[in-house]
């Protein structure tokens, strides 16, 4: 029985953070979600029009393909591929620019997240704290804690 008490009185204190919960459920995540849409919206109604001018295009060359005289038909197909082309175009950099941002903002939350963790671990005098594990029992799960101080 004495052993058992030394043993104990020797084991490190362990804690996880469920870090993919932190930058999904925070206040800060949250709002860096929300100002990525804002700031992106204007660009993703405008790539919206594009790919409805292409099926509508699409969709009048086949509708129209047998009236249509060879000269506007090329005409057409060739405005078609050149709407292609750039819808693919503008789709690329917004998606290079959507995750730059993206990035970005994730950078803050990471670093926020990190300093916060830190504290918890010094304050509370763990030994470790691990990330992205199996299985954590409430007893060494830390995630709470971290999300109610970082939404102070």
């Amino acid at each position: 029985m004495v052993f058992s008490g030394v043993a104990l009185a020797q084991s490190p204190k362990i804690g996880f953070v469920n870090t993919e919960r932190v930058f999904r459920d925070s206040q800060m995540a949250v709002r860096a979600q929300n100002k990525l849409e804002k700031e992106f919206q204007a660009r993703e109604q405008e790539l919206q029009k594009m790919i409805k001018q292409a099926r509508d295009l699409q969709s009048y060359l086949e509708r129209e393909n047998l009236t249509l005289s060879d000269s506007e038909r090329t005409k057409k197909q060739k405005e078609l591929a050149n709407l292609s082309r750039d819808l693919q175009h503008a789709q690329r950099e917004f998606r290079e620019d959507v995750n730059q941002r993206r990035n970005e903002e994730l950078a803050s939350v990471q670093e926020r997240a990190r300093k916060v963790i830190l504290d918890i671990a010094e304050k509370e005098k763990f030994d470790l704290v691990i990330e992205n594990v199996i299985y954590a029992g409430p007893k060494v799960d830390i995630t709470d804690r971290v999300l109610k101080i970082l939404d102070k």
